[in-house]
């Protein structure tokens, strides 16, 4: 769909473009002079299984709702692991009435930017799930933000649904930090789910509809070969497309 006919898009091809850049220029300076690594989103780490998790077993379909900066790359990621049956952009965390692209952005609506993965608990659980949004989908050390993207909009969330995902959740959370599992401090909230509010529709398949968009090939196609890599026993070829679910 062209980009002028939906301004939201627009403004955010913008706005990203601008931060892509102006972030990988600070990088290269920080790099130059004080020879730090660049933080790209090939940043992954190789994560234990939860310790705590329901087992496999046929039963009817389950949801978990996650958070982790742009949608666009939560929801790629998921697209591409086996089990999903539909993983959809949307919002949680704060009203109805403010579920809207320009108003989330504004960082004031209490929403996240966040996916709904609907998946079949034969195939993959719950932990399995948190296992690869832990590992590639986002970096969970990193407070309202996640790379160029800026603001409580993209903080790092859990959304349970019931009791049982709140214990696996939080357990995890914790088993990984005994572990250190990562150099900085886990910033994850778990909080449970009072609503989830699907995104515009040209928010939908966007990594898979754009491949070669600068942001997407920077940020988010990396965590896709990372879930490859890291979990190929998790991993598909072929995503699984909200247009095809519905």
């Amino acid at each position: 769909m062209p980009f002028n006919a939906q301004p939201g898009l627009l403004r955010e091809v913008l706005r990203s473009t601008r931060g892509v850049w102006i972030a990988l220029l600070a990088l290269v300076a920080i790099g130059t002079f004080w020879n730090v690594p660049a933080r790209t989103g090939e940043l992954a780490v190789a994560l234990p299984a939860p310790a705590i998790d329901n087992p496999k077993a046929a039963g009817p379909l389950q949801t978990a709702v996650i958070a982790g900066g742009c949608f666009w790359g939560v929801q790629g990621v998921f697209q591409h692991a086996k089990g999903v049956k539909q993983a959809l952009s949307g919002y949680s965390g704060g009203e109805k009435s403010s579920a809207d692209y320009e108003k989330v952005g504004s960082g004031r609506t209490g929403h996240a930017e966040s996916v709904q993965i609907v998946f079949d608990p034969k195939e993959i659980s719950y932990g399995d799930i948190l296992r690869i949004y832990f590992s590639v989908a986002h970096d969970p050390t990193e407070l309202n933000r996640q790379g160029p993207d800026v603001g409580t909009q993209y903080r790092s969330a859990i959304f349970y649904g019931d009791a049982s995902q709140q214990r696996i959740a939080q357990a995890y959370i914790d088993q990984l930090r005994k572990a250190r599992a990562f150099a900085r401090p886990i910033v994850t909230r778990v909080d449970p789910l009072k609503g989830f509010y699907p995104a515009e529709a040209y928010h939908q398949d966007f990594l898979v509809r754009n491949p070669t968009y600068p942001y997407i090939v920077i940020n988010d196609l990396p965590k896709i070969a990372n879930l490859k890599r890291l979990l190929p026993d998790q991993y598909r070829e072929k995503p699984v497309l909200t247009a095809a679910a519905s």
